[in-house]
């Protein structure tokens, strides 16, 4: 599954950042459970078995759960206040920081990311780090939101050294080391995490998700959202962006080895749980295009734009309506896919790689997809960075460069049916057909409607063997 699909902080970071607000700025309870986030060697005549479809695992049933927006909204005028009386009350802005990420998580709204910087480095302008764990946790987070996943390690390595005792500095690390594609140190930092925490919490088990979907293995993630789902219910006031978000994070579990029925119920569990969920609505749109029920399909996409304009929400509502034969409107989501991207510098940074994707998918600027993708491969070496690069030097007519790179996507064994596409269209453009059309048959039996688009041009390719 495809991990970066939203560009949102884990839940096992933030979860963390909260417990350290709380504990360091006293901030009050209903605030104090934040919750997380969205990112092998195979060849065509070694290839490892296809993984089961999700296996139902009981999990407890789906409810309404409070909102606490009006309290949340009610903290941050106060403190806003607060802080405009007193700019050095490190932890009021401390406080804020927190509040504002967990406004950004529920909403997606990046005023909130500007903001939670402004306050974090405004904690750390009046406390220095050395004792202001609190502070330098907040801008971490900010960081890791804002993709500077650079800065993120750094200052995780920073508050290990700050508070050795504690395990959220290395479960920060790991989570930064991940997006950066260093997964032997991102296991160890995790293992670290666990010793110090002694026991199972909603946190590692989102982190053995995590790890379970790098390396393909469907029944381990179910098994591991399923726990931190079911410990997340267990806490006396459970926070409901956590609580829609794992439920949707099983959707998606079953939707990758394409068990949409299964994938559908998961995201209706997560609207029950918070309504209007922005992640729960896009993915909601998405198995319905699976399922062939393209009116319905287009109706959540308009929906989830008019939540949260997402550059992958945006597109994905094109492809329908070009699928519909509404070409003009197909058209105007194409452009505003661009305009969004290229907004600010913000924008640029947390939407390169869907940009860069975007153009490799509809045949567009495609030496400047390549670039795009190239530039944050530079840094950024994780297996979607390696398959944005090879997919976009595929568009681009460097073949070498693009194997060398898909041969880097798939190193961890990830069972996701893009990379399988982009493998086989990579193998096919460079002779080498055997290859090619495994490649291509696994994707599509893995998940037969991984992409409306793509999946039609893989069908296509097989028929006409």
């Amino acid at each position: 599954m495809c991990l970066q699909i939203f560009h949102l902080f884990p839940r096992s970071l933030s979860f963390a950042i909260m417990q350290t607000l709380k504990s360091k700025f006293n901030l009050f309870a209903p605030l104090a459970v934040c919750a997380a986030l969205t990112m092998s060697a195979c060849s065509g005549a070694s290839q490892p078995a296809k993984p089961d479809r999700a296996t139902t695992l009981a999990v407890p049933p789906a409810a309404p759960l409070a909102s606490d927006d009006k309290a949340t909204e009610q903290a941050i005028r106060f403190l806003e206040e607060r802080v405009k009386s007193d700019p050095e009350d490190f932890s009021a802005n401390g406080k804020l920081a927190g509040l504002y990420l967990q406004r950004l998580r529920e909403t997606g709204d990046l005023v909130y990311l500007d903001l939670a910087f402004r306050a974090a480095r405004a904690s750390l302008d009046s406390v220095p780090e050395e004792r202001n764990a609190g502070g330098l946790a907040a801008l971490a987070l900010a960081e890791f939101a804002a993709h500077d996943f650079a800065a993120a390690r750094d200052h995780a390595l920073r508050l290990a050294e700050l508070e050795p005792r504690k395990s959220y500095p290395q479960g920060m690390l790991g989570d930064a080391l991940i997006e950066l594609g260093e997964y032997g140190k991102a296991t160890v930092a995790y293992q670290k995490m666990a010793q110090i925490d002694s026991g199972i919490t909603t946190n590692s088990e989102i982190k053995q998700a995590r790890l379970a979907q790098l390396r393909g293995d469907n029944q381990k993630t179910q098994k591991h959202f399923s726990m931190a789902l079911t410990l997340a219910l267990n806490l006396p006031a459970p926070q409901r962006e956590t609580v829609a978000w794992l439920r949707w994070q099983l959707g998606e579990t079953a939707f990758v080895v394409g068990d949409y029925e299964s994938a559908e119920k998961h995201y209706r569990d997560s609207l029950v749980t918070f309504p209007d969920y922005f992640r729960a609505v896009a993915s909601l749109g998405k198995v319905r295009a699976a399922q062939n029920d393209l009116t319905s399909a287009i109706e959540q996409y308009e929906k989830a734009v008019r939540l949260l304009p997402d550059p992958q929400f945006v597109a994905a509502l094109g492809d329908l309506y070009k699928i519909a034969g509404r070409d003009e409107d197909a058209k105007k989501q194409y452009e505003l896919v661009e305009q969004i991207g290229r907004l600010s510098a913000l924008n640029g940074a947390l939407y390169n790689r869907q940009l860069a994707l975007f153009y490799a998918d509809h045949d567009l600027r495609l030496e400047e997809a390549y670039k795009l993708a190239a530039k944050e491969y530079e840094v950024r070496r994780d297996i979607y960075g390696a398959d944005a690069l090879a997919w976009t030097a595929f568009k681009a007519n460097k073949i070498s460069e693009a194997q060398t790179a898909m041969k880097d996507a798939l190193r961890l064994g990830t069972q996701d049916a893009k990379l399988f596409y982009h493998a086989g269209m990579i193998a096919r453009a460079s002779g080498d057909e055997t290859t090619a059309s495994g490649f291509i048959k696994r994707a599509l039996e893995l998940n037969p409607q991984f992409d409306q688009r793509q999946s039609a041009i893989a069908e296509t390719l097989l028929e006409n063997r």
